[in-house]
């Protein structure tokens, strides 16, 4: 019998979630997960539209479902690390039990260790060795080099590259089509810009963009 899990998120990212989850159905004989429906909070009416094209169940806020997440398991489909911390830490104390999801056309090597809530897209690459921590996201054609480590709530955008014994720290954000070289830190909660290359460490909480990567900002300007 397939185990029951709800999608938290009815944006981009949720849906792709959603996709995962069905091509891991369609690898096996028999489907791994039921999907129960999608909450969220405050989804746009075309969001909505989107769920209910793929008969997908629009279930309504998160509160508002909170008895449904006793004891079943979820994945935060959601773009957001701070968002998905914050919803993660909620849900868990309702008891609910965060799903680990790789999609089947992702590619995996030896020694990876996934922390519950971690997704990993199609067309993903994940070397040997690699560590990512609850709900990291993964997203399609990103690229983790060996024995790098993210921390928990990291999104990797599409086609972004982290490469080998690379450290990211928790919440942070790498852009779509960056790349981080070989062996530097990422401090929690900085934001890489998209397409930018980063040559050097990187602070905590900082925002930086270009090629080579320089420092803008931070999160909270």
């Amino acid at each position: 019998m397939a185990d029951g899990i709800i999608v938290i998120g009815a944006g981009g990212f949720g849906r792709e979630t959603l996709d995962v989850i069905a091509a891991i159905n369609a690898s096996t004989r028999d489907p791994f997960w039921d999907v129960i429906g999608v909450v969220d909070d405050a989804p746009a009416e075309i969001q909505i539209e989107r769920l209910r094209d793929r008969e997908i169940r629009f279930l309504g806020g998160i509160d508002a479902n909170r008895e449904l997440f006793d004891g079943i398991h979820y994945v935060v489909g959601i773009g957001s690390p701070a968002v998905r911390a914050r919803i993660a830490e909620r849900v868990d104390a309702w008891g609910a039990r965060p799903a680990v999801l790789v999609h089947p056309a992702a590619v995996v090597g030896t020694r990876v260790r996934l922390a519950p809530g971690a997704v990993v897209c199609g067309g993903a690459q994940i070397s040997t060795n690699v560590r990512l921590g609850r709900h990291a996201h993964v997203n399609p054609g990103a690229i983790i080099g060996h024995d790098s480590v993210l921390e928990d709530f990291v999104s990797v955008n599409p086609g972004a590259i982290v490469s080998g014994e690379v450290a990211v720290g928790t919440s942070t954000l790498i852009g779509a089509g960056a790349t981080v070289l070989q062996g530097l830190s990422v401090g929690g909660g900085a934001t890489v810009g998209a397409s930018a290359c980063v040559t050097k460490d990187v602070a905590p909480g900082s925002v930086v963009v270009g090629v080579p990567a320089r420092r803008v900002g931070t999160d909270d300007e």
